[in-house]
């Protein structure tokens, strides 16, 4: 999985997402695509509710078919969206030397950076699947991890928890036969070569302009020589005009929040209100969102659609005991991960 193309952020805000056109049954009437209609299945969990996700339309699509299926009106209007860095120097010495072999580790905490990596690779001529091969890789999660591997990339390692910290801890439970590379020590002239020697080796960190030190830090006290490069800014994006209209009519029931970014923002364009359920995709969205006085009432139990719809089910429902969504391998992880906690 990967993000959908940069939208330039002079176009002013993204409409909003309509549901599906309405279809026609197999006896020719007109189905209505408004799941709060009658025409919408009567025992629908969510049949009533307004849910607003404030995501990238590619990247909401999963989460807002599914909440669009239990019933609920979805919006859809990106709060943030990804910009290229002004210099690419950086990012193209950094796949230089992930070619030449200097990076025992890769670790990626962010789907975005994994484009930017594949465009610096292009730009150099080389396919990023062959220069990271002399390297191991980490991935905080599994969109993480599926979209490594569409462009090639093993990973070797990805946390049970799917954060930064969770990712950190991982480091810190691999046994010392995993805790270097199998490429470390190639011949490599690197500036930090005397430090690899002196601790676990040098890792390549391709992070967001607003991603906490929580990775560097975490590895740097374990005795790896941390690496940073910011691949990609985070932008604000304007809200389109309806979801304006519709948070402030009151006509909004829940707000999905899928990063600490994507939580400021709401709260900055929109403000808070204590009639919004608000629904996290993790811990460090949670605190985030508590920071700016938004209201939350659960954290999903995975970064995953599915988890995020069984949780805004559970608020929206008022019923503790309502289903779990299925969690299969290939559901889509909608984690924000270039700004973790």
């Amino acid at each position: 999985m990967t993000p959908g193309p940069l939208r330039d952020p002079s176009r002013g805000p993204a409409p909003v997402v309509p549901p599906p056109p309405a279809r026609t049954s197999p006896r020719g009437d007109a189905q209505a695509a408004d799941p709060a209609s009658s025409t919408h299945a009567a025992g629908t969990p969510l049949a009533g509710r307004t849910v607003l996700v404030p995501r990238a339309p590619e990247r909401a699509a999963g989460l807002a078919a599914t909440l669009r299926d239990a019933g609920a009106r979805v919006l859809v209007s990106p709060a943030i969206e990804r910009a290229r860095v002004e210099d690419a120097a950086p990012v193209d010495g950094a796949v230089a030397r992930l070619a030449h072999g200097d990076f025992a580790w890769v670790v990626v905490t962010s789907v975005n950076a994994i484009d930017e990596l594949v465009a610096s690779a292009a730009r150099q001529g080389v396919d990023l699947g062959d220069a990271g091969r002399r390297s191991r890789w980490a991935a905080v999660g599994p969109a993480t991890r599926r979209a490594l591997e569409a462009v090639g990339i093993q990973v070797d390692l990805e946390p049970t928890e799917n954060s930064a910290r969770g990712l950190v801890a991982a480091f810190a439970a691999l046994p010392p036969a995993d805790q270097g590379s199998t490429s470390a020590g190639h011949g490599s002239t690197s500036a930090d070569q005397g430090s690899i020697s002196r601790g676990r080796g040098l890792v390549l960190l391709p992070q967001g302009d607003l991603a906490a030190p929580t990775m560097h830090d975490g590895l740097h006290d374990l005795g790896y020589v941390p690496h940073v490069v910011t691949v990609y800014r985070t932008v604000t994006h304007a809200l389109a005009p309806e979801v304006l209209a519709a948070w402030h009519a009151g006509e909004l029931d829940a707000v999905v929040l899928t990063s600490g970014s994507v939580a400021r923002e709401v709260a900055r364009q929109l403000g808070p209100r204590a009639d919004v359920a608000g629904v996290a995709i993790g811990d460090p969205t949670a605190r985030a969102a508590r920071a700016v006085g938004l209201r939350l009432d659960a954290v999903a139990e995975r970064p995953t659609d599915p988890a995020l719809a069984a949780a805004l089910i559970t608020v929206l429902s008022g019923d503790p005991a309502a289903p779990q969504a299925a969690d299969p391998t290939d559901a889509a992880d909608p984690t924000d991960e270039g700004d973790p906690s």
